[in-house]
């Protein structure tokens, strides 16, 4: 039994354990997933709703990957020091690129295409 995996988050939505979370991206087009000026440079959003991660790893450079970890696909939590990160086991994944950076996932995450507008971050 694992100990310490439910409950990481904002309290919003599902837990990153629950099984909801396996279900595909929410990206219906046309809808606003972000603002550019809520993405940190550096950094991203783990969008638990839509089920997506949308990091900006150099200005104006924006990305977005499907937020199911390839371990046990479960909702990843954060995204923290350049790496998206799912906190029940550990893994560590690029904003980069989605590639693991620490397992166990073991493989990238899949890459979700997004259209900038203005201000506006939208699936493609």
């Amino acid at each position: 039994m694992a100990v310490g995996c439910g409950g990481i988050g904002n309290g919003e939505g599902s837990s990153p354990d629950s099984a909801t979370d396996t279900a595909a991206p929410d990206t219906s087009a046309g809808r606003e997933l972000a603002s550019t000026g809520g993405i940190p440079v550096g950094g991203g959003v783990v969008l638990k709703e839509e089920k997506v991660v949308v990091t900006q790893p150099e200005q104006g450079d924006f990305k977005a990957f499907s937020a199911i970890c390839t371990h046990q696909h479960r909702l990843l939590a954060n995204v923290s020091d350049g790496t998206v990160n799912r906190a029940c086991h550990g893994s560590r994944l690029r904003i980069t690129d989605g590639s693991v950076d620490r397992g166990p996932a073991t493989g990238p995450l899949p890459p979700e295409q997004i259209t900038v507008e203005g201000k506006s971050i939208r699936p493609a």
